[in-house]
């Protein structure tokens, strides 16, 4: 290339760097504009709002904005499913009812389903199965098939007829062949949000709870006991702790390879390859050059991993295989040395708290009011400064619901957790009507009430407040324990500000390595593989844990929908799909959609530095996690507590009048 040439191309790219910088200009320049103008429109917006509030009459107004407060004060209720009736283990040999059809009634099942918001994420594995299984059900004219308030399990397509759906004794609209209806009820055990009745006769096919569930928790357990098995034969993988084949087996991908005949020059045949063996794997320690040619001799279906997953998800192979086994043992423990620290700290506890009874005890007030009970401030009647937060839970409707087994566990996990960002739980009692948790009164007040007071809060206060959740997170996760529903309305601060994971309910321990299948949550919060039942694990809290800043960020979360199965058909739908304001900073936006991944071996606390990554994280630069643990940062919200009686920072709640039906203690064991 002569001097000319070279000096040619130098001037052009330097022309091209020159109109490049030219266009960042304008491009910030039109960036400024635009951020001028939605201040103009906001400000614009205020001005019209306090016309419009003038011309308004006072009394009308009034109305308005008691309205809206009742609106925003609502606290949302977590939902759970009855645990599963079948043993996981024995999932594989359940036979499934089979109701023979015609291929108009299959097409038409299957269109109906592809055609319905949340039935059209299923595999169409699953769907197939859900076609056989369902059974044929008739109505005649004006019959309800179903009713506004009544606990339903079954979900319905229609072949022939018409029914109208009414809410509140409003028509909705009419629907006719080819419709899904009470998609809700398949989920979790629920009560019908309309009703609906026949406007002729109508032929349906139906599927109950039970078999749903069952068909949905199936291809996933089969098809990752089927890669767990497949992975064990590699000799390469043969020595990775369980929990790592298990990560592995959730990130592989089927792939479909053919034949295709063109060949460079002749290859040496080397040997032929079947069903069950491996290659490739030296691509895995970062060999970049393929040794070999490998040839599709007909349709070949292979299981893949990228290099990039494999060292996102667990590093490189010498790492493992040298941190391997230790690794997740380490994992689940605490180094020894504190262990005994803990321990002398929590005897001379113990034995404080075995030595009192419910009689010891005066209520001050109340702190909360929940689904299954309350919450008071209870004060020790010989040292009155000494406060307690006293959880008290109707055994009934415990029963009632069938939540002993995660009551249970509840109080096995509190009873446990030696954590400043979980509160604690010292003892608990029980009587006729009710169970009795006494724990740590945290008197700063509900996160949930400062976030409906405030409306929403500044970058570094949310970034506070997600600091301490995932301290309590790596605490929970270290110990094989998932938490589940996380939300503001569970966050409470302590005198100092700090803020401390409170309702255990739905917490679980699970181990490492493997998943659980109930469905349970607070809509807005719940992740997609739990909507879906493919399994979840740790990396469900995660998910919540991008949700939860973007609601402590903008004042509601990203997904959200008039009823919960709008809610999940958003969530089901992604965080691409979500606008986030002006306000949510790029640092905050980025981790935000990191924490949401789709696909839960993604996401950001469910690699293979863990919590790591999210510690590290640009959005927590600069952050003082040392001062965090030990409790010498200082907090953005420092609440006025003026004694260890002082419930100033809670609303007020009416008394409770109800007097339960005493249990007669079946289904509690006596130690409670």
């Amino acid at each position: 290339m002569n001097m000319g040439t070279l000096r040619d191309l130098q001037y052009a790219l330097q022309e091209k760097i020159e109109e490049l910088r030219q266009r960042d200009a304008l491009i910030d320049e039109l960036e400024l504009e635009l951020d001028q103008k939605d201040e103009l429109i906001q400000k614009l917006q205020n001005e019209l709002d306090k016309y419009r509030s003038v011309i308004k009459p006072a009394t009308q107004q009034v109305v308005k904005q008691t309205e809206l407060h009742e609106h925003q004060r609502t606290k949302r209720q977590a939902i759970s499913a009855e645990p599963t009736a079948i043993n996981i283990q024995d999932l594989s040999h359940v036979r499934l009812p089979f109701y023979p059809k015609s291929p108009q009634s299959k097409d038409l099942i299957k269109d109906s389903i592809l055609d319905n918001d949340f039935m059209k994420n299923l595999e169409l594995s699953q769907i197939q199965e859900i076609v056989d299984c369902m059974y044929p059900v008739e109505y005649g004219k004006d019959s309800c098939i179903i009713k506004e308030g009544d606990v339903g399990s079954l979900v319905y397509v229609m072949e022939d007829g018409r029914v109208e759906v009414t809410k509140d004794s409003v028509k909705l609209c009419t629907m006719g062949p080819g419709k899904v209806f009470g998609e809700l009820a398949i989920l979790y055990n629920c009560t019908r949000t309309a009703t609906i009745k026949t406007l002729t006769n109508v032929k349906l096919w139906a599927i109950d709870r039970q078999c749903f569930q069952t068909i949905m928790m199936r291809t996933g357990l089969i098809k990752h006991t089927e890669y767990m098995e497949f992975l064990k034969s590699v000799p390469t993988f043969h020595e990775l702790p369980e929990e790592i084949l298990s990560k592995l087996a959730d990130v592989l991908e089927e792939v479909n390879v053919t034949r295709e005949d063109k060949s460079n020059g002749d290859p040496v045949y080397l040997r032929s390859m079947g069903k069950g063996d491996w290659f490739g794997e030296k691509a895995l320690q970062g060999e970049d050059i393929r040794t070999a040619n490998v040839i599709a001799a007909e349709t070949v279906t292979c299981l893949v991993i990228d290099r990039d997953s494999f060292k996102h998800l667990i590093g490189g192979l010498e790492e493992v295989s040298s941190k391997g086994c230790e690794d997740a043992e380490v994992k689940a423990r605490i180094i020894p040395s504190q262990v005994v620290q803990l321990d002398s700290r929590y005897e001379a506890e113990n034995s404080f708290f075995s030595n009192i009874s419910l009689v010891d005890f005066n209520i001050i007030d109340t702190l909360g009011v929940g689904g299954f009970g309350r919450v008071e401030l209870v004060q020790l009647k010989s040292d009155e400064v000494k406060t307690f937060a006293m959880k008290i839970l109707k055994k009934r409707h415990i029963v009632d619901t069938r939540q002993q087994e995660h009551i249970r566990s509840e109080k096995l996990i509190m009873q446990e957790a030696h954590s400043d960002f979980i509160v604690r739980l010292y003892r608990t009692f029980k009587d006729s009507k009710y169970l009795y948790m006494l724990m740590e009164a945290c008197l700063g007040g509900e996160l949930w009430t400062i976030l409906r007071d405030r409306g929403s809060f500044e970058d570094s206060t949310t970034r506070f407040y997600t600091a301490c959740v995932v301290e309590a997170f790596a605490y929970l996760h270290s110990k094989g324990i998932i938490y589940r529903d996380l939300k503001p309305e569970n966050l409470i601060l302590d005198h100092r500000g700090y803020a401390k994971l409170v309702d255990f309910g739905f917490a679980k321990k699970i181990g490492f390595g493997k998943k659980t299948w109930t469905f349970c949550g607070t809509p807005e919060y719940v992740a997609p593989e739990i909507i879906l039942n493919k399994g979840h694990d740790i990396s469900a809290d995660y998910w919540s844990l991008g949700i939860l800043m973007f609601e402590l960020l903008t004042g509601s979360p990203p997904f959200s929908g008039p009823d919960p199965m709008k809610t999940y058909n958003i969530i089901l739908r992604g965080i691409d799909m979500i606008e986030f304001p002006k306000k949510i900073t790029k640092n905050a936006a980025n981790l935000i959609k990191k924490l949401c991944r789709d696909n839960p071996s993604e996401r950001l606390g469910n690699l293979k530095n863990g919590v790591k990554d999210i510690q590290k994280h640009k959005w927590f630069e600069g952050f003082n996690w040392e001062g965090l643990r030990k409790g010498t940062l200082t907090p953005p919200i420092i609440p006025n507590v003026i004694s260890p009686m002082d419930t100033s920072n809670f609303d007020n709640f009416p008394e409770d009048k109800e007097d339960p039906p005493p249990d007669d203690n079946s289904g509690w064991d006596n130690n409670f």
